[in-house]
């Protein structure tokens, strides 16, 4: 089942086929209006692989159960972190087989790579938007094998990603993971910016919900459940303490925007700027034949 409208492209978005961004390799979405949340999602129809994705991300959830912190000297960064990393290290491969259609069992090797690379650095115990960009370039070498297909790409965001995103906000607390390469309060946010983008996506053309609101503590408690945008704001209260307005400042500023269609605009343009094109998160990106460094063909 579908949502209502998704085949009608929002004001300004791009209405090329979804498969030419995936050969872009930098998003394998493009946010538009279609991404709207609905009260039925588990009508949505799933693909065997959003399954397994799933049960991938499952275990490990389940392994961080297993794996407890350690006492240790030091507040941040608990180095039962890296014992935990070094089960995904040893069973990557295994886990990635287990999505990957039998006539491309080959590359499970390459992109095992990707889920590796997005789950935090085991040396300094951090995460950030560059491990968060591997997860993205996980999905898209996902597509690129067709394990996942355009008809699943809003299950892609609002299923996979969002489950990515628990599990991490769970390695977060549980290790008080660093935030890589953070900008403090001149950042978006310490872990994470992608959830931002497809978030606003989500609330463009709502009848009543303005950017101006997810800065109200009321309205994030009684709709984050629903809203991408609105758990990020939820994780981000929880984690700090003082005025919004001073542990976030650039997100204070967004909320100050009068639409959303303007903010997800906005968004995507700063993280070609503060993402894709910073070295110290690409310098650490890994490219092979699906994710190529080659120069595009005219």
């Amino acid at each position: 089942m579908r949502p209502a409208g998704q085949n009608r492209p929002s004001r300004g978005s791009k209405t090329g086929p979804p498969e030419a961004e995936a050969a872009a390799g930098v998003a394998f979405i493009v946010p538009k209006k279609e991404i709207s949340m609905v009260p039925d999602m588990g009508k949505w129809k799933r693909s065997q692989t959003v399954e397994k994705l799933l049960d991938l991300l499952e275990t490990l959830d389940r392994w961080i159960n297993e794996t407890p912190p350690v006492d240790q000297p030091s507040r941040f960064g608990n180095k039962a972190y890296r014992t935990w990393f070094s089960k995904l290290d040893q069973e990557a491969e295994a886990l990635v087989s287990t999505v990957l259609p039998p006539e491309k069992a080959a590359a499970a090797p390459e992109i095992a790579v990707y889920l590796k690379e997005s789950v935090g650095n085991s040396t300094r115990i951090d995460y950030g938007t560059g491990h968060e960009a591997a997860f993205a370039a996980f999905l898209c070498c996902l597509c690129k094998v067709g394990a996942l297909r355009v008809d699943d790409q809003l299950a892609i965001v609002f299923k996979v990603f969002n489950r990515y995103l628990s599990v991490m906000r769970k390695l977060q607390r549980t290790y008080r993971m660093e935030p890589a390469g953070s900008q403090g309060v001149w950042g978006l946010d310490d872990f994470q910016f992608l959830p931002f983008i497809w978030g606003s996506s989500q609330f463009i053309d709502h009848p009543t919900l303005e950017p101006r609101h997810f800065i109200d503590e009321r309205v994030v408690n009684e709709h984050h459940q629903d809203y991408m945008f609105l758990e990020c704001i939820k994780f981000i209260n929880e984690m700090k303490t003082g005025p919004f307005a001073e542990h976030s400042n650039q997100l204070w500023n967004i909320s100050a925007v009068p639409s959303w269609s303007k903010v997800n605009q906005g968004l995507i343009r700063m993280y070609k700027a503060e993402c894709l094109e910073k070295f110290p998160v690409i310098q650490h990106f890994k490219f092979g034949s699906l994710l190529s460094i080659q120069p595009a063909k005219p």
